[in-house]
């Protein structure tokens, strides 16, 4: 037994599953921009699979979690009755769109500024701005009444929140505990299958590594907080791996440290930092990288604060919701993965075309 506070263990935890995660990510070089980047430019699939592959693993191991009763996924919040699906699709056209700029999402800007890169220090430093500005800043009265004129209050509909089994069980009467297992059965085993078909992504040790592993810390996360974290009196809430509104709570960590509490995102941010580092010193990797001039660094500006403001809008980032929300089987998170992608592609195009209505009209017609 230990004396330690509760919150304190969680976040140790927290901070050991981010080094694991940011190990795994600079020595694999996971990227999810990355994965678009190659598929749209290159024709190449494997990071795109290793990503969908964390996805199933994930899917798999919360879904286990939850029907053996050891977590409540209900608890999360991507599993509330209200479907924000406006801010899913406009904030994950604008996270993707601004990862693209960056060249790496928010999770790849903290494993690139463990690694050295001085790009990825500011990139941080305006996407934790810009998170922070939306959640209860400048930002935050718009974001509130976009939520307002736009959220769709599914318990009008007798449906108790958005997960996909919770509406399926409304219109076809079956129950949603059997829907909820043969959903997450049917979707990870087709997610399973488009990945290890492909002959070179099995070759790849490297990406099924990546999968498999940052897969699994997905589940480990919520056992952290719903089980390490449960508490009578201060429980902490059910979360797992998510990066943009804990980086602006890991600028307001480092400002207010002393009296301030230290959560599972923030123990899990620094983590991942020092994974990369760590990693990166192992390797001989380490090596520190400044912007090629004003313009590089106006672009990296932009698309920071673009993944800040996008990522509190969509709930989270191409690991916040791109894995750990899909892992819930939310239709909010469904709806923003996918508006990642079609805004991280949106953004390639831009940056090879030139032009916002070329990249449109190159997105349109997949030229």
């Amino acid at each position: 037994m230990t004396d330690l506070p509760v919150h304190i263990l969680v976040a140790l935890a927290g901070f050991a599953a981010g080094i694991a995660f940011g190990a795994t990510a600079q020595r694999t070089n996971f990227c999810t921009m990355g994965a678009i980047s190659d598929a749209a430019l290159l024709g190449s699939y494997c990071r795109f699979r290793a990503w969908v592959l964390a996805i199933a693993v994930a899917m798999l191991g919360s879904q286990a979690l939850h029907l053996a009763g050891v977590v409540d996924l209900n608890q999360s919040i991507y599993l509330t009755p209200n479907l924000g699906w406006a801010g899913a699709v406009l904030g994950g056209l604008l996270f993707g769109f601004g990862m693209t700029l960056t060249g790496g999402c928010g999770s790849k800007t903290l494993v690139r500024l463990g690694a050295g890169s001085l790009k990825s220090l500011v990139v941080f430093l305006v996407l934790g701005i810009s998170a922070y500005a939306t959640v209860r800043g400048l930002f935050a009265v718009a974001r509130v009444r976009l939520e307002e004129a736009a959220n769709l209050g599914l318990a009008r509909i007798a449906v108790p929140r958005q997960g996909v089994p919770d509406l399926l069980a409304k219109l076809t009467g079956i129950g949603a505990g059997p829907l909820r297992l043969g959903l997450a059965l049917a979707v990870a085993s087709a997610f399973l299958v488009y990945c290890f078909r492909d002959a070179a992504f099995r070759a790849s040790r490297r990406d099924v590594a990546a999968g498999v592993v940052i897969g699994l810390l997905v589940p480990a996360g919520w056992l952290i907080t719903g089980v390490l974290g449960k508490d009578d009196f201060d429980p902490t809430p059910l979360a797992s791996f998510t990066y943009v509104a804990p980086s602006g709570d890991m600028l307001q960590y480092l400002m207010t440290f002393t009296g301030a509490k230290i959560g599972f995102g923030v123990a899990v941010g620094f983590g991942t930092i020092a994974g990369a580092f760590l990693a990166s010193l192992a390797a001989r990797e380490f090596i520190f990288e400044a912007f090629a001039g004003a313009q590089d660094m106006l672009r990296h500006i932009a698309g920071g604060a673009m993944m800040g403001v996008g990522g509190v809008l969509a709930l989270g980032c191409t690991i916040g919701q791109g894995i750990t929300g899909m892992s819930t089987l939310a239709l909010g998170s469904v709806l923003a993965w996918l508006s990642i992608l079609a805004g991280g592609y949106l953004g390639i195009k831009y940056l090879e075309r030139g032009s916002l209505g070329a990249a449109l009209r190159a997105a349109v017609t997949r030229g």
